[in-house]
């Protein structure tokens, strides 16, 4: 089965495919280097069926390496930079006892070659110096199927273990394909890629450049230089706020926004601007988005897009539809998350308004910072094996920027002096995940003897957290 970019090679070889600091690549060229990465690939053992692991942030051998395996018939999971202990945990999910793991390192992965070859399974680190390189022909890989499974995502779910889920490129090609219904996005316009592929809202965006046939434009991390030329961008509400605050031009036309506290004059002022602004309600399991709507209209997080399925049961949001990932991936087997009849529990509250979903909130613990999800629990369970903490409880506190931030609650001997903290959570936990500020247990809620209720603390330290940060 041909590739998508070897699709778009066929029908316009010299258009440019993609941007980034170090120059463009048409559609032509853009094969040509995957090709080569595929014979890499091929040369260092990856065979069709086996994980690639990428680690860390976007870079554009991220980017070759992920179609590269593709185009061999392997699977890519993707994480972001974090400490080995952190990575090991991944491994176990991915690959079976004594199997060795197949890992890229980008330059941000915060691990080093040697820090992987000390944990006890066997790992191979894939390197792609140009010297090594090689010509190849693309009649040498056809291996590529849209039903084959094509990314692993880990999320924390509702427990905070770290499951992979798996979807195909054809649920993929599904997410993109329906969005771009209502999102307008083809051949003559770029995408900027400022999103971690790690993520599916970053991942989503390199399905729509292969649906659209169009350009996409690696990021640097400069987001005032990034948007130059740029058509489409996924933002969160205080990057765009602060482009239409700088007075740069922009081409913008289409932006989606995620994260929460989306303003409506926000997307006013955009469209006075001619860009049109949407926000929408998603989640990794179903690819990314599942409703969306224009900011400026509607209410709550929008309608359901083409190839999504959305259901409320008892306040409860179920999602089904071509979208929904095949399951969790668990050494080389698939765990199915969803009921008999297919419908995938989000675990999140909500009520249909005026025919637009609205989103209530979590029927868990897990919640959102800057995008990222974030379980209390987990962070609990590092602080909880410090020798001088009795108890440790972490509260989302609400944030203008984030959304949330976690708060902890300690009960330790140990000074509260945040530096201190970030030390021991350093060797454990992404920075994130960092709590920002540190309590002492108030002692009027241990005295029963009974588990701590999370409410009670919660409404405790609203009377205390604003007069201290």
């Amino acid at each position: 089965m041909i590739t998508p970019w070897e699709r778009w090679r066929t029908v316009a070889p010299h258009q440019i495919a993609l941007k980034t600091d170090q120059g463009e690549l048409s559609w032509d060229e853009l094969c040509q280097t995957v090709d080569r990465y595929s014979a890499h690939l091929i040369k260092q053992g990856v065979a069709s069926g086996d994980v690639v692991t990428l680690v860390g942030k976007n870079h554009i051998d991220t980017l070759f390496v992920f179609l590269a395996a593709h185009q061999v018939g392997a699977i890519c999971a993707l994480t972001m930079p974090q400490p080995v202990a952190q990575l090991a945990v991944k491994f176990d999910t991915l690959y079976p006892q004594g199997r060795s793991a197949l890992v890229w390192l980008a330059p941000s992965a915060q691990v080093t070659e040697d820090e992987l070859h000390d944990l006890k399974r066997p790992v191979t680190v894939l390197c792609f110096n140009q010297a090594s390189i090689t010509e190849s022909n693309s009649d040498d890989f056809q291996a590529y199927d849209e039903r084959n499974l094509a990314s692993l995502i880990f999320t924390s779910g509702s427990t905070g273990v770290p499951k992979a889920v798996a979807h195909t490129h054809q649920q993929h090609f599904a997410s993109a394909s329906g969005l771009l219904e209502w999102f307008h996005f083809n051949q003559q316009h770029c995408w900027l890629l400022s999103l971690p592929m790690y993520h599916v809202s970053g991942l989503s965006i390199v399905y729509r450049w292969l649906t659209a046939g169009a350009c996409l434009k690696l990021g640097s991390g400069h987001l005032t230089d990034d948007i130059q030329g740029v058509s489409h961008a996924s933002l969160v509400p205080v990057q765009l706020k602060r482009l239409l605050e700088s007075g740069i031009d922009l081409n913008l036309t289409h932006v989606l926004l995620g994260g929460s506290h989306i303003p409506q004059e926000l997307g006013m002022q955009a469209a006075q601007l001619g860009i049109e602004t949407w926000l929408g309600y998603g989640m990794t399991e179903a690819a990314s988005t599942v409703t969306a709507r224009r900011v400026e209209t509607g209410l709550g997080a929008g309608q359901v897009i083409p190839n999504r399925k959305l259901e409320i049961r008892h306040g409860r949001i179920y999602i089904g539809g071509a979208t929904l990932a095949s399951g969790y991936y668990q050494q080389g087997y698939l765990v199915s998350f969803t009921d008999e009849q297919g419908w995938f529990d989000s675990k999140d509250l909500g009520q249909w308004n005026q025919g637009d979903l609205e989103v209530i909130g979590r029927a868990d613990n897990l919640f959102i910072s800057g995008g990222e999800n974030i379980h209390c629990e987990e962070i609990e369970a590092v602080l909880n094996r410090h020798p001088d903490v009795a108890l440790a409880m972490i509260v989302p506190m609400e944030d203008t920027t984030f959304g949330y931030r976690p708060v902890a609650v300690l009960s330790t001997t140990q000074s509260l002096e945040k530096a201190y903290w970030d030390k021991w959570c350093a060797g454990y936990l992404e920075k994130f995940k960092w709590p920002i500020a540190y309590f002492s247990m108030p002692e009027e809620l241990t005295t029963s003897g009974i588990k701590v209720s999370r409410a009670a603390l919660k409404t405790w330290l609203l009377e205390h957290y604003s007069a201290s940060i």
